[in-house]
């Protein structure tokens, strides 16, 4: 290898540790409420019942999810270097009014800021289009696979952030999290740098997203994406309140080890998922991933026992979705035009993101209490996953890069 591929080789790195780094902590603002959610619900604090639990955690979902949209379109024009740094300060005031809602207990206010602290979860539509002008086509679903093990940062909060709360304090717990934001932003803004073939795209932003919204790539990555990251979402957010309710496990600290595992497995087999669709093909690799949630849905309706095949069961649908998660955007990698790619994957991360909004609603409002039983919520899942895994081998025609690779592959 020559010094000059060296060189671009280790730029490649180093943008990629920082870029995933940066997701990794705005992931874990973005989800500073979830793992809390018991908490909230308590008498002594808000006082919650199922809906009003689940409209807590959703509401950081839906900013995270239309935002990306918006941060999609921006990020060509302005560069990833700003944009992950802008995000990360952006985010940091939201998390202290996020205590400060908690302190004065008032749930319209959480509510309020939750809304606003769903701008940390838009970082992710920064990082693809950064990504893809500093990694070459066939090495972009290695690339976007590793960046997107940075939802990690929801077992980071899964895990940590109830243990903060008892180690340090609600408020102090806040307050580290928001120094860490804009530390991570201060690293970015110094050491980040924008890929050397990137040039600011000027083009006004609403003829980019009509544009990308005529591509079928968009609409039929937006649905895969709906549910796969969708499903990962919901399910890293909404775990230890499933927990509670079937599973009687009311220490944070436990619900939040199991949610960590559950999003520890989704984030390893994220760039799993790219590699594997670098080398079988996206769509192969999509279609087990759905096919595969569908199947585990059915077995978690069962209520297997906690501690053996329930932790089975949930561990491999974190495997599917973070594997499906990945195929998707190598996907989108490959088969949208470049000059569109940054619209691309912020209309696909919002539908993913809304993906994840719905079903922690739709959990709420079809909770059985007496049978302590979420079985229509999950009849819908297994609904929703066979209907994605046909559509992933049916219903999307043959792209020429995938012609082009089943050629070399025979």
């Amino acid at each position: 290898m020559t010094a000059p591929a060296r060189a671009e080789r280790s730029a490649q790195t180093l943008n990629l540790v920082l870029a995933t780094a940066a997701f990794t902590i705005s992931f874990w603002a973005w989800n500073l409420i979830a793992p809390l959610g018991v908490f909230y619900a308590s008498p002594d604090q808000l006082d919650l019942d199922s809906t009003q639990k689940s409209i807590l955690i959703a509401v950081p979902i839906l900013v995270g999810s239309l935002g990306r949209i918006i941060v999609g379109v921006l990020t060509p024009k302005f560069g990833g270097r700003v944009m992950f740094t802008a995000l990360l300060l952006i985010s940091a005031p939201f998390v202290l009014l996020v205590a400060v809602a908690g302190t004065v207990k008032s749930y319209p206010m959480m509510l309020v800021i939750g809304f606003f602290l769903g701008i940390a979860g838009t970082s992710f539509a920064a990082g693809i289009p950064f990504l893809n002008n500093w990694y070459e086509a066939n090495r972009r679903g290695f690339a976007t696979g590793v960046f997107g093990a940075g939802m990690g940062g929801t077992a980071l909060s899964a895990f940590f952030t109830p243990r903060f709360r008892e180690w340090f304090g609600y408020f102090p717990t806040h307050l580290i999290i928001a120094v860490a934001l804009v530390v991570m932003a201060a690293i970015c803004w110094m050491s980040m740098r924008d890929a050397p073939s990137w040039a600011p795209n000027t083009e006004p932003a609403v003829p980019k997203l009509v544009s990308a919204l005529k591509l079928p790539i968009t609409w039929q990555m937006s649905f895969l994406y709906a549910a796969a990251f969708g499903g990962f979402v919901a399910f890293s957010t909404y775990l230890p309140t499933y927990l509670h309710d079937v599973y009687d496990i009311v220490d944070l600290k436990s619900a939040g080890a199991r949610t960590a595992g559950f999003a520890i497995a989704a984030v390893v087999f994220r760039p799993i998922g790219g590699v594997l669709s670098d080398k079988f093909g996206p769509r192969l690799i999509t279609a087990i991933s759905c096919g595969g949630a569908a199947v585990l849905a059915v077995w978690m309706m069962t209520k297997p026992p906690m501690d053996g095949l329930a932790a089975v069961d949930f561990i491999l649908m974190a495997v599917m979705m973070g594997m499906g998660a990945g195929s998707v955007f190598a996907w989108v990698a490959v088969a949208s035009p470049p000059a569109r790619v940054g619209a691309v994957t912020g209309l696909v991360g919002a539908a993913g993101g809304l993906g994840g909004f719905f079903p922690p609603l739709v959990m709420g409002a079809t909770y059985d209490a007496a049978s302590h039983s979420y079985t229509i919520g999950l009849g819908l899942l297994v609904a929703f996953a066979t209907v994605a895994c046909l559509f992933t081998v049916f219903g999307i025609p043959r792209h020429a890069d995938e012609k082009e690779q089943e050629s070399v592959q025979a």
